[in-house]
Parts: structure tokens; C-alpha cells; sequence
């Protein structure tokens, strides 16, 4: 008897430590594709086919190194449908001593986990995922005793604990963030490359055709599909970022364009959030291009924060909130998820481009993701759970960890502050001056109340009148409602009449 060892979807790495110590004479690994994490949300066909994809071919290359891999298809005709109900097959088939797994990225699948040892009578070892460059312990300890936790003094420690972008202990270039000098607007005339291509081979086909046959109800278009699947085929995607994209991506980060939904982004996360690409060889990346003189300091740090900052803080924020988090709803926000989150049919063209874009690539950027698509969901009310859920459908790049503190926490307010300091809520003018969306539009970003105005505008300060019990005292908001006091009597009626009228004619 020998040891099963569980490869979960988004663990596809050689060097994920449920293979540490792996005796392929006598241990097995099982990998499986399974219609239950398929479908407890429809997720975008593109992602479907991505993982699956990726599944098939790091299984292929675990056989290649010697390893002894039992592989389930998703038609597979015994196919249980469940992790769970394919391990007890495998243990049927193998007759293991033991089970060895990488601890799970969601809070969802590790409770399924927890019950194997008893529901199959042998021992479960779940092992650290030490792809990750803090441990949940470690980000607990960091947490303990902090009412709110910011990410920045996270980054900080993090910058110095794996001696990132350092010198002589201090940040080089004398601060730690530069991100103020990441936001320039976009400007004529961006030479933007096109972003990295993989062409899908004859395992990417079969997985195409069995997304079309068995997923055709789900949202977002299949083809073309360019993903990286390979190990090879995401170090050629680092390269090309860097080669091309990082010189520009710091100071355009936040900048939008109508039909250049790429921009000067990485397009990273897909290969790091399920293995095929670890966190340091992206950092190491980006550094040494710093050093060489091929990438300025404000792109290669905030490229470096997003990963070693942002990426291990909402991690360590899932593992410590759940699984209460997924509840949280400072605001009390019941209104559906608009129509148009689907359809992409309205007038507002910054929200039918981003979802236009979602809808076909499976990838919207960050600021799209916060200020466009999120704003809106925050200014309207929408209920955090629907919108946790169509964050986590669309995105090929979406997990519950890294999604739910994104929408909950950074989009939606809705844990009331304990990751961010204030909600990240707009009007129009935001949009207008980081984007060329506003000059395609059928509403008028100057005009601020009635049938022609920008409906982010008055939706921005009924947000701010509905919440102002539970945010007139915070210091970052505070001055806006000196504003709104301002303003008259029929102003502020305005206002209101404005956005019940909108909201109404979303249903």
C-alpha cells in the first residue's frame, strides 16, 4: 500500500507540497475533474476550459517525470460528480494507507476535506500550501489585535521578509508606494502590444469541444481561446510581460480604452492563481528587470505590490473572516444584480464595454473591475451576495479567496471597513477623466441631474445621503457630506428622484 496524494484544479505546480516525498513506485496521484466544482457557480465557459485544459496537461507532464497519475475526465462514464465521491472510488481502486492534499483555496472545499478521515476510515494529511509567501499563520499573528488591518504596513513587512526591491534594509528609491505616480489617464496614440497568444493543441480542442457540449448554457464566449495551459506556455507569458508591457504598466495601470481591454496589464493571475506560475519567479522577474534599466520603479513596484501585497493580504483576509465573511453587509444592500451584468444592454457605455469585454475574454482589469462594474454595484445597492457570485462566474482568474475580500471588502464596503478605509465609490467624472468611455456614451457626463445625465453622477450622492449614519464619521468621506450640505433643498430632491427613477427602470 502506497499514499494518495489529491492535485486539487488550482494546484498545478510540481512543487506543491502534497508531492513532497512522493514515491511514484508506490504512490499515486489523482486528479480529477468533477461536474460539482464545474457548476456550484456557472462559471465562464473560458474558465471551464482553461483549468480543464491546464488540469490535462500538467497531468501529462506529472507522467512524463515518472509520477503515477489516475486521471477522471469530466465524461468520464463513472464519474461521480464530486471531490469527494471520487477519492472514495480511488481509495476503491488503490487501496491506499493514507491521504495526502495541499490545503484547498476555498473555505468550501477544505470542509469537504475535513470529513474524509472519518467518512473513509484512513488518515488525511492536509499540508500547508506553501506556494504562498505568508503562511495563514503567519498573517494571523500579523493580524491579532489590529481593529482594522491595512494592507500598505502588510507590504511593508512582506517587502522586508523576502528582501524585495531593498537596500540596506531600506526601500529603494527612498518609499515604499509609488502609486501615486500610477494613474495617468490614457493619451492618443498608446502603443499597446497585443497580449500573449497560446495556440490550443489537440488536448485544448477535445476540451473545447466538451465545454461546448456540456456547458452551452453558461456565460461567455469559448473561442477564440488563447490561455496559456502549459508551465512552458506561462513562463512565455512572464516574458512577454515584461519584454513588453511592464515599462508602461506603471503608469497606466488605471487607464481605460474602449476595445483595448489588455492594456499594459500582465494577464498573470491566471497562471499564478492555479500553479502553473509561483509568485517569486514573478517578482524576481520584475525586479531584475528594474536593475537591468528596462522597467522604471513605479511599474515594477506597484506590479511587485500587487502580488506580494495585495494577492497574500486578501488571502490571509479569507482565511481570517470565513466563514462568516461571505454574510457580511455593512450597508444592508438587497437590490438584484442588474440584467445588463449579463446582456451588456445599456446606455452607460463604460459598463456595457467592461462587460462586453468580460463576456468575451473571461478578464477585465482591476480599475474595471472596482470602478466601473463594482462603483456602480455599490452606488446601486446591489446585494453583496449577488455580486460575489457574478465576480466569481466571469473571471478565469477567480477563487472565492482571492474574489469575495475583493467584492466585499474593496468594492462593496460591505465589512464595514475592515479592509478598506472607505468605500471606493464615484461619480462620472472618474470614469471621464481615466478612460475614453464617456465619449460614446448616450448620457452626459457635465450634466448632473435628469433624463441626460451620467447616472453615476446623482447615483454617487444618493449613495452617500442613504449611508450617511454609517459613514458621516469617517474621516475620508466626511468632507464630501460638507458638499452635499451645501447644496439646496431641490438639489438634493433632485437627486434622490433622479436615482429612485434609475433604479426603477433596471427592474
Amino acid at each position: 500500500m502506497g499514499t494518495l496524494r489529491v492535485i486539487l484544479g488550482d494546484q498545478l505546480s510540481e512543487t506543491v507540497s502534497c508531492l513532497a516525498g512522493c514515491d511514484p513506485s508506490r504512490d499515486v496521484i489523482l486528479m480529477c475533474e468533477v461536474w460539482d466544482e464545474a457548476t456550484y457557480v456557472a462559471h465562464h465557459k473560458k474558465k471551464i476550459a482553461f483549468l480543464f485544459s491546464a488540469m490535462r496537461h500538467f497531468a501529462a507532464d506529472l507522467r512524463k517525470a515518472g509520477y503515477r497519475v489516475d486521471y477522471i475526465k469530466l465524461d468520464d462514464a463513472e464519474n461521480s460528480g464530486s471531490f469527494k465521491g471520487e477519492v472514495k472510488r480511488a481509495i476503491a481502486r488503490h487501496n491506499p494507507d493514507h491521504i495526502i492534499l495541499t490545503h484547498p483555496g476555498e473555505y468550501r472545499v477544505l470542509q469537504d476535506v475535513k470529513s474524509w478521515q472519518e467518512a473513509f476510515g484512513l488518515p488525511v494529511d492536509i499540508r500547508e500550501d506553501d506556494r504562498f509567501l505568508c503562511s495563514l499563520d503567519d498573517f494571523r499573528d500579523w493580524a491579532k489585535d489590529r481593529k482594522q488591518l491595512r494592507m500598505e504596513y502588510f507590504y511593508r513587512e512582506m517587502r522586508k521578509k523576502h528582501g524585495i526591491l531593498l537596500e540596506n534594509g531600506n526601500p529603494v528609491g527612498g518609499q515604499w508606494n509609488f502609486d501615486a505616480e500610477n494613474r495617468k489617464p490614457p493619451r492618443e496614440g498608446l502603443d499597446i502590444p497585443a497580449p500573449h497568444h497560446s495556440r490550443p493543441d489537440d488536448i485544448t480542442l477535445d476540451v473545447l469541444e466538451l465545454v461546448e457540449k456540456r456547458f452551452s448554457h453558461h456565460f461567455g464566449d469559448l473561442r477564440p481561446f488563447h490561455f496559456a495551459v502549459t508551465r512552458q506556455q506561462a513562463l512565455n507569458a512572464l516574458d512577454q510581460f515584461i519584454t513588453l508591457r511592464l515599462s508602461q504598466f506603471g503608469d497606466y495601470q488605471d487607464a481605460m480604452i474602449q476595445d483595448q481591454p489588455w492594456m499594459f496589464h500582465s494577464h498573470l493571475a491566471f497562471y499564478l492563481n492555479c500553479g502553473l506560475l509561483g509568485p517569486l519567479e514573478c517578482l524576481s522577474a520584475a525586479e531584475n528587470a528594474y536593475y537591468r534599466g528596462d522597467a522604471p520603479l513605479n511599474a515594477v513596484e506597484g506590479f511587485i505590490r500587487q502580488i506580494l501585497g495585495w494577492r497574500e493580504y486578501v488571502r490571509g483576509v479569507y482565511w481570517l473572516k470565513m466563514p462568516g465573511y461571505a454574510d457580511e453587509n455593512f450597508f444592508e444592500a438587497t437590490a438584484p444584480l442588474p440584467e445588463f451584468y449579463w446582456s451588456a444592454i445599456t446606455k452607460m457605455n463604460c459598463l456595457r464595454q467592461c462587460v462586453l469585454e468580460t463576456r468575451k475574454n473571461a478578464y477585465a482589469h482591476h480599475i474595471q473591475r472596482l470602478m466601473v462594474l463594482g462603483n456602480f454595484a455599490l452606488l446601486a445597492g446591489v446585494s453583496p451576495v449577488e455580486v460575489n457570485e457574478w465576480f466569481l462566474i466571469v473571471y478565469a482568474d477567480a477563487y472565492e479567496w482571492v474574489e469575495m475580500p475583493n467584492v466585499s471588502g474593496m468594492i462593496l464596503f460591505a465589512d464595514g471597513g475592515f479592509l478598506a478605509s472607505k468605500p471606493y465609490a464615484a461619480g462620472g467624472g472618474y470614469i471621464s477623466k481615466m478612460s475614453n468611455y464617456c465619449e460614446n456614451c448616450s448620457y452626459q457626463i457635465s450634466k448632473n441631474n435628469g433624463p441626460r445625465a451620467c447616472p453615476f453622477n446623482y447615483l454617487y450622492w444618493d449613495f452617500l445621503a442613504r449611508n450617511r449614519a454609517k459613514l458621516a464619521d469617517n474621516p475620508r468621506v466626511g468632507m464630501m457630506y460638507k458638499t452635499y450640505d451645501r447644496m439646496g433643498q431641490d438639489k438634493k430632491q433632485a437627486i434622490t428622484d433622479d436615482a429612485n427613477r434609475f433604479i426603477k427602470s433596471l427592474s
